[in-house]
């Protein structure tokens, strides 16, 4: 059993890092920076959703694993690194943080005993293909941190119907039948 003194370490280290972590995106740190300072040295990444929409949303559903070769890092990978991952949200979709995105640090849900850490943001995503944009709330749920308080697994929940949808141009969907185009409101939000 964890002593209390250093369960209250712990939990402030974790919430520490993982909100310095979060504050990297309001900064518009760049990837290669993020993974460097914020994880471990055998990261994971893993956005849940639907397996059928990676044909739109190729970061969705799966989870990337490692970190590109630092002496290969323009030779091509299977796309499966935690920076991959970075290269292909960064090629479907923008992020358009603000400085409430996330709540303050000790808002942030931490489970010491766990090694976890939960957070609910909210920002205005867009779909770099068709300029459709959307606000959407998210989880983040951190873990398998290291002593230092590293991140082993970033684990996020999105909207990926939202994303789906905004990404299309009347393009095929999942059942083989073209989706319909979004139709937006005069304030660019909405069906």
């Amino acid at each position: 059993m964890t002593a209390p003194k250093e369960l209250h370490t712990r939990t402030n280290l974790l919430r520490t890092h993982a909100h310095a972590f979060c504050t990297a995106f309001l900064n518009s740190t760049p990837p290669t920076e993020t993974l460097n300072a914020y994880f471990t040295s055998s990261p994971r990444i893993t956005e849940h959703g639907p397996a059928w929409s990676s044909t739109r949303l190729p970061f969705l559903g799966k989870t990337f694993s490692g970190r590109r070769s630092r002496t290969n890092s323009s030779k091509p990978t299977s796309m499966t690194t935690c920076d991959d991952y970075f290269s292909l949200l960064a090629s479907t979709l923008s992020f358009h943080p603000t400085p409430e995105t996330f709540p303050p640090a000790e808002e942030f849900l931490v489970d010491a005993v766990a090694g976890a850490v939960s957070v609910v943001g909210h920002a205005r995503f867009g779909a770099v293909k068709t300029g459709r944009s959307w606000d959407e709330r998210f989880v983040y749920r951190l873990s398998g941190f290291d002593e230092e308080g590293r991140i082993g697994h970033w684990e996020i929940w999105a909207d990926p119907l939202s994303a789906w949808e905004a990404v299309g141009d009347g393009e095929e969907g999942a059942d083989g039948k073209e989706d319909k185009k979004m139709r937006w409101g005069e304030d660019g939000v909405g069906w």
